[in-house]
């Protein structure tokens, strides 16, 4: 159950984050802005977008789970402090920021367990989990 349980986070919280680089990066779900566009990819919510694209992908398919998953922590905290907590506050009740500080702890939690058995990971150590 617990490797049910991992997995279904792993993938929830990967495919939430692919969505949000898909639509920094490629226009989809909506894409950004009133005109639905993409960002310039030389900006901070380019590169944003791509580790999102990236990782979130990486991070569904469990495919160096550990690694994805520790550079998009890294991206969320970078997130949380330099945008959110820009306007004066860190107490996320305030700045806003709960979803990125859960992606960060999230994915946190993942590079340090790894994918979990049922993941592409597993499938390249000949089944074993990390």
């Amino acid at each position: 159950m617990q490797a049910s349980a991992l997995t279904a986070l792993r993938v929830a919280t990967g495919l939430a984050f692919f969505v949000h680089g898909a639509q920094k990066i490629l226009g989809w779900f909506g894409g950004m802005g009133s005109d639905g566009g993409t960002v310039d990819l030389m900006t901070r919510f380019g590169a944003a977008g791509i580790i999102e694209l990236g990782a979130g992908a990486l991070i569904v398919a469990g495919l160096f789970t550990r690694l994805a998953a520790f550079i998009a922590s890294g991206e969320m905290a970078v997130a949380y402090f330099w945008i959110h907590s820009s306007g004066g506050s860190i107490w996320w009740w305030e700045n806003r920021g709960e979803v990125v500080l859960l992606f960060s702890f999230i994915f946190l939690y993942l590079a340090a367990v790894g994918a979990g058995p049922y993941s592409l990971d597993a499938k390249r150590r000949g089944g074993h989990t990390e």
